[in-house]
């Protein structure tokens, strides 16, 4: 799709989850959005796995070796809340998203909506002005201990979405860290990346400025702000958050262009939503120089091979296998 559009506003909300409510935070975000598009948002963005939480200084009763009753609790809880798709939920994102008129990215935890499975993904959604589906991606590599509450995503989940305003596509938290994942998403034509994170350090804010001069693209980083009274108390592994500070992620959200500059600064200690204008005229004017994949690359010296098809553990001959 050729640009129909030379700028867009886009909004960078960074806001709490109501932690392990998936409709309460489902509430929430339909609210943001709309606030969102009264300040002229045409596309929202929302952090990692914002429905329902990034459960941040939980182990869920692990140790090497272990597992608790009360962390099974907790996680059954986590799974109870996490978000099929699709699903009533995604449909009212999807409604929310149409009546704003708004492109919106967002985080969940999903659960596969044909099965009863155990495994979750962290995923990121995305809705079309239309209220549609266009699309989503499941986080390929969960990082340390994520790995035991999150499956891995595979090529079958790596869209780059065309919209009136430029090519969108997402990479969310330490997968940004991965360099081919990256060049893939360039490869691809991505124009604004989204950059969804639980990365509160300022080392990240090196990371996202680096992908934009890198991509010669705008990335839009969002994380959340979150307090330990944001947290319920009736969690059957509470305890393990006593010694946990009172702000558990001081957010960090920022929007950089395609020079690595910021467009807007990073936001920390509150929860807010960023807004700024961008002029896609920037992606070429920053071209001039430098296009990873393009005048910059060396494909007779390296090429990289993605693999997009969907794995299943399990393959099928026949038809009769229910």
């Amino acid at each position: 799709m050729t640009n129909q559009y030379t700028n867009v506003r886009v909004a960078v909300v960074q806001a709490a989850s109501v932690i392990m409510d998936r409709d309460a935070t489902t509430e929430k975000a339909i609210s943001l959005i709309q606030e969102a598009a009264e300040k002229g948002a045409g596309i929202v963005v929302f952090p990692e796995a914002f429905i329902p939480a990034y459960p941040r200084g939980l182990t869920f009763g692990t140790s090497v070796g272990g597992r608790s009753p009360e962390g099974r609790k907790d996680w059954l809880r986590y799974w109870e809340n996490s978000v099929p798709v699709p699903s009533e939920t995604t449909e009212r994102l999807g409604e929310a998203a149409r009546k704003a008129g708004v492109y919106l990215v967002i985080g969940v935890i999903e659960r596969d909506h044909e099965f009863s499975r155990g495994t979750l993904y962290c995923t990121v959604l995305f809705f079309g002005p239309d209220g549609s589906l266009l699309g989503k991606h499941r986080k390929l590599k969960p990082t340390a201990s994520e790995r035991i509450i999150w499956g891995e995503g595979d090529g079958s989940t790596l869209p780059v979405i065309d919209t009136p305003y430029g090519r969108m596509g997402a990479l969310i938290c330490w997968e940004n860290y991965m360099p081919l994942a990256r060049t893939a998403m360039y490869a691809k034509g991505v124009q604004i990346y989204i950059a969804p994170t639980a990365d509160a350090r300022e080392l990240w804010q090196s990371t996202i400025r680096h992908i934009a001069a890198e991509g010669r693209c705008f990335v839009l980083s969002c994380n959340q702000y979150v307090t330990k009274d944001m947290y319920p108390t009736d969690l059957a592994c509470y305890e393990e958050l006593e010694s946990s500070p009172h702000e558990m992620c001081i957010g960090g959200s920022a929007i950089v262009g395609p020079l690595g500059n910021y467009i807007h600064e990073p936001v920390y200690g509150k929860e807010d939503i960023l807004i700024a204008d961008l002029d896609l005229r920037e992606i070429a004017y920053s071209q001039f120089d430098f296009d990873v994949v393009g005048h910059y690359s060396r494909p007779d010296v390296f090429q990289l091979l993605v693999n997009e098809e969907k794995k299943d553990s399990v393959k099928w001959i026949g038809s009769n296998h229910f």
